[in-house]
């Protein structure tokens, strides 16, 4: 679940950090830069862990900033494939389960593929019912805790959308199309834009998956 990476970089230390002693002034600006931050391909920076190196500092022109060449280790969450973790249901749609766990919320279970054999969605509830070959039936409710495998990730340039969703909306623009058709796309690309860098698919479509009660 969790795995340490190296990064190297250019670390500002601001003179309102030069009452510190130089290796908590470095901490401390990179875990402002990346704590809580998904690095794309790497996974969920939690924190710092260690300084393998570090040059000494340059002064910024005018500004009286610090650049310091820093290679350091963080922190991170990336589950594998095929591992299991345990989690609580935020929502249920009928596209399937949102899932969040103490350090990340954007964790989806697709349905019905990825649940239970016998899983479907009740439409009047909104919520997914496993029925079990004995006709009972199981609910997947808001706030359960449930217990899931890791099946997937996906990743989302978020620059290179914002890039292309403003292209693509400029576009729209120009071709002269009705004033609820461009704000349609409009709302269209915000939407493609805000997607969350990293998102992770699970399943608990094997046994001993689901809510934690249920085994």
């Amino acid at each position: 679940m969790f795995i340490l990476t190296t990064i190297a970089d250019v670390i500002q230390i601001e003179p309102s950090d030069f009452v510190k002693r130089s290796a908590a002034a470095l901490e401390d600006n990179i875990n402002e830069k990346y704590a809580n931050k998904v690095i794309q391909r790497v996974g969920l920076c939690i924190c710092f862990y260690d300084l393998l190196s570090a040059t000494e500092g340059l002064i910024g022109h005018g500004s009286g900033v610090i650049n310091v060449k820093v290679t350091f280790r963080l922190i991170i969450f990336r589950p594998f494939r095929g591992e299991v973790l345990e989690g609580t249901i935020s929502e249920s749609t009928s596209a399937g389960l949102r899932l969040h766990i103490e350090l990340f919320d954007d964790i989806t279970v697709p349905g019905p593929n990825n649940l239970l054999d016998g899983t479907s969605y009740d439409l009047r509830e909104s919520v997914w019912v496993w029925t079990t070959e004995d006709g009972e039936k199981f609910h997947f409710d808001k706030n359960e805790r449930v217990r899931f495998r890791i099946e997937e990730e996906i990743w989302t340039d978020q620059a290179a959308d914002e890039e292309g969703g403003i292209i693509a909306v400029e576009r729209e623009v120009e071709v002269g199309d009705s004033e609820a058709a461009r704000r349609k796309r409009e709302e269209d690309e915000r939407k493609r834009r805000n997607k969350t860098p990293w998102r992770l698919v699970a399943s608990m479509a094997q046994g001993g998956m689901g809510i934690l009660t249920w085994w």
